[in-house]
């Protein structure tokens, strides 16, 4: 795996795109800084331009390095991720508008997989985290459901499937649900 690890940040300093495992489904991964792989990323799943794409990090300092955060924000993503939650926050400065589709917030991934959060420690940045299918679409839990063209596969066989559960942390809400509602809806009525 170490090979497929280093291939793949190799693919990512590259400006490619790659397609990796998560604990719910395939994501479709560029580098977060380059507005050339963000535009592919748009390009290849035909998503309109205004709609934001979330990020993946390793850790909770990666994501401190390119989020303005509330101690509440860091506290929800210390509690809940890595998991399969994308956690709405607002965005530093440094991060590329086309990400943001001008809102001036991105989604936050610290996605449960080794592997994945192992390409991006070795890349030392975070990268897209959006699902391997052309918008609207099926998600991919298996290679035979990936529908966009990437330049490397990194198999983790067969994928739960349930999309993760988006929380905008800012208006403590949850926006799309999927697993632990009942806890993070506890936690977000507990900080109001």
């Amino acid at each position: 795996m170490r090979s497929k690890i280093d291939e793949a940040v190799s693919v990512l300093h590259r400006d490619g795109l790659i397609v990796y495992p998560t604990e719910t489904v395939y994501g479709l991964g560029c580098d977060a800084f380059s507005d050339n792989a963000i535009h592919r990323v748009y390009e290849v799943k035909k998503r309109p331009l205004s709609n934001p794409i979330s990020i993946a990090v390793c850790d909770l300092e990666m994501a401190l390095a390119v989020t303005l955060m509330s101690d509440f924000e860091q506290e929800f993503i210390e509690k809940f991720l890595p998991g399969p939650v994308t956690a709405i926050v607002k965005a530093n400065k440094c991060l590329p508008s086309l990400l943001t589709g001008g809102t001036g917030y991105i989604g936050i991934r610290i996605p449960d997989n080794k592997t994945t959060l192992s390409i991006i420690s070795e890349f030392d940045a975070p990268i897209t985290s959006t699902s391997a299918n052309v918008s609207g679409g099926k998600s991919p839990v298996d290679f035979s459901e990936i529908t966009v063209v990437y330049d490397l596969f990194i198999d983790g066989g067969r994928l739960p499937g349930t999309p993760s559960t988006v929380v905008d942390l800012a208006n403590k809400k949850i926006i799309r649900p999927g697993r632990d509602i009942e806890e993070i809806g506890k936690f977000l009525a507990g900080k109001c």
